[in-house]
C-alpha cells in the first residue's frame, strides 16, 4: 500500500478500529460505546497478544425492560401500586412483585390504545352497572392520572407523590377513588383509580411472562399451583397436595 494511503505510516484498519473502540456506535437505536466488542464480538487486540475477555452480563429478565413509562412515571406507578397492595407478613407487595412492569407492558400494548374497543360513540354517562364510556385511551388516562397525582400532592402537601409518607399517599389515593382530585381532561379522577387498582391486582396474579407476579410469589401467597396442563395424578389422591407454582414458561421450554 502506498505511503499516502497509510496516513503517515498508520494502518487505516487500526485507526478505524481504535476510533470505534473509543466512540459511540448506534445499533438499532442502542448507543454502544467502548463495549462494542461485547455485542459484535471482539477481534484480536492491537498487540496481537490474546487476552481473556469477560463474558457479557446476560439480562436476568427481558420482561423487566420498560416499554411505555418514563422513569419518573414508573416510580409513581410503583409507589401507588404498593399502597394498593402493600407488603406485609403474608408476603411481598406490588413493588417486589414487579406490578409496575406489568402495567407498563399493558399500556404499551394494543390494549393500551383500546384497539379492540368500539370508539365511535355516542358517549353517554354510564349507569353504575355499566362500564366506562370515556373517549380517552387507557394509556392517556393513566398518564394524565400520574401527572395529577403530583399536582394534587403538591397542592395538599407541597411534595411530589413519591416523596409523601405512606399515610399521606393513602389519603391522596382515597381522594382519587372518590373523584375529589382534579379532572383528567374531562374525566373523573375515580376512573384513573379504577384503572390503577385493576391493573395492580392483575399484575400481582397474572402469569409472570407478562412482567408481573415476580417469581410467582403472588400465586405462592394463595397456594395457587399456576398454569399446569392437567391434574391427572393429583386428582385421584384423597390427601391435600400442595404444588409448587408453574408458569406458562414451564410449558414453553424457555
Amino acid at each position: 500500500m502506498p505511503d499516502n494511503e497509510k496516513g503517515n505510516g498508520t494502518d487505516k484498519t487500526s485507526t478505524r478500529r481504535a476510533f470505534l473502540k473509543s466512540s459511540g456506535l448506534t445499533i438499532g437505536g442502542l448507543v454502544v460505546g467502548g463495549t462494542i466488542g461485547t455485542f459484535l464480538g471482539r477481534g484480536e487486540p492491537e498487540t496481537g497478544v490474546k487476552t481473556e475477555q469477560a463474558e457479557p452480563t446476560p439480562v436476568q429478565n427481558p420482561n423487566e425492560a420498560l416499554m411505555f413509562f418514563y422513569p419518573d412515571e414508573y416510580q409513581k406507578t410503583m409507589a401507588a401500586a404498593e399502597r394498593i397492595f402493600p407488603a406485609d407478613d403474608l408476603g411481598p407487595g406490588a413493588k417486589e412483585l414487579n406490578v409496575a412492569i406489568y402495567i407498563d407492558h399493558q399500556l404499551a400494548s394494543q390494549w393500551g390504545v383500546n384497539a379492540r374497543d368500539y370508539r365511535l360513540g355516542p358517549w353517554y354517562n354510564p349507569e353504575p352497572t355499566q362500564g366506562s364510556q370515556i373517549k380517552l385511551l387507557r394509556k392517556d388516562l393513566f398518564r394524565l392520572g400520574l401527572k395529577e397525582l403530583d399536582n394534587y400532592s403538591n397542592k395538599n402537601y407541597q411534595k411530589d407523590f413519591v416523596a409523601l409518607e405512606a399515610s399521606e399517599q393513602d389519603e391522596i389515593l382515597v381522594a382519587f377513588e372518590q373523584g375529589e382530585a382534579g379532572s383528567l381532561s374531562g374525566v373523573s379522577s375515580s376512573e384513573f383509580f379504577k384503572l390503577l387498582r385493576t391493573l395492580t391486582m392483575e399484575g400481582v396474579y397474572a402469569d409472570p411472562m407478562y412482567g408481573g407476579n415476580n417469581q410467582m410469589n403472588g400465586w405462592a401467597m394463595r397456594k395457587y399451583p399456576g398454569t399446569r396442563m392437567n391434574y391427572v395424578k393429583e386428582i385421584e389422591s384423597t390427601e391435600f397436595i400442595e404444588l409448587e407454582p408453574q408458569s406458562l414458561r414451564n410449558h414453553m421450554g424457555h
